[in-house]
């Protein structure tokens, strides 16, 4: 009778251990943020930083871009280049003012000869950030 008791006294308390500890792997599985937010969130500085390369590009790559270059005599690939190797306040910064500048330029509200020279200023930008690195 002895050798039963304790027995069951042995099979209770393995019982109420691996309830116990079952309960953290339980809580484990519940994220507050799930896989999918993560990834969303972690693609989007990437995401913002291609828009803000494209929108630069995109100025440059325009026939006022095109004309601005040439004036300057700056080849565009080697500008292409740099817009690479800008860091992400820069290129946000220049993405920005490219950004408006083709919709005042779209709008109406500055002339070609007012886009040349913001694109020369981004030309210009990028030269020196070419050579500070």
């Amino acid at each position: 009778m002895r050798v039963s008791v304790q027995w069951c006294a042995r099979a209770l308390a393995l019982g109420a251990l691996v309830t116990l500890f079952s309960f953290p792997a339980r809580a484990q599985q519940q994220h507050v943020v799930s896989l999918n937010e993560l990834r969303r969130d972690s693609a989007k500085p990437a995401e913002v930083r291609h828009s803000n390369d494209q929108a630069i590009r995109d100025l440059l790559g325009s026939a006022a871009g095109q004309k601005a270059l040439q004036t300057a005599g700056v080849d565009y690939q080697k500008v292409d280049k740099a817009i690479g190797q800008l860091g992400d306040e820069e290129a946000a910064r220049l993405a920005t003012r490219a950004r408006e500048a083709q919709r005042d330029f779209a709008a109406g509200t500055i002339s070609d000869r007012d886009l040349l020279w913001i694109i020369l200023i981004i030309v210009a930008v990028l030269v020196v950030a070419l050579a500070v690195r």
